[in-house]
């Protein structure tokens, strides 16, 4: 099998796999928020329930350096891409702040 086609197959699946972590960062995050305020709601003190609150914290906290791994993965499957010799962009420029995507359609191309 072709090594670009290979490396999509992999590309893809890592997009998913980032994708996936930050959703579960941004729900584990409004968990975080409807706890607070769901104690506020019904009038109870600071203590109460803030042994769930603290494993709420260390579980947002994972999933923080989860998001950090996974940037370091992207970052190394990248390298590996090139030592493949394989240039072809693997994704296109939709999922890149519109900073990032101005700059990457100018400068950068497929090359065959």
């Amino acid at each position: 099998m072709e090594k670009a086609f290979v490396a999509q197959r992999v590309a893809k699946k890592l997009f998913v796999t980032e994708a996936a972590v930050d959703g579960a960062l941004a729900e584990a995050s409004e968990l975080m928020s409807e706890m607070l305020k769901a104690r506020k709601d019904v009038n109870a003190s600071m203590v109460f329930a803030d042994d769930a609150a603290v494993k709420m914290v260390e579980a947002i906290k994972a999933l923080s350096e989860a998001r950090t791994a996974m940037v370091g993965v992207h970052n190394e499957l990248n390298e590996a891409k090139l030592r493949l010799g394989i240039r072809a962009k693997m994704s296109g420029v939709e999922n890149k702040p519109p900073q990032m995507a101005a700059a990457a359609e100018t400068l950068l191309r497929d090359v065959g």
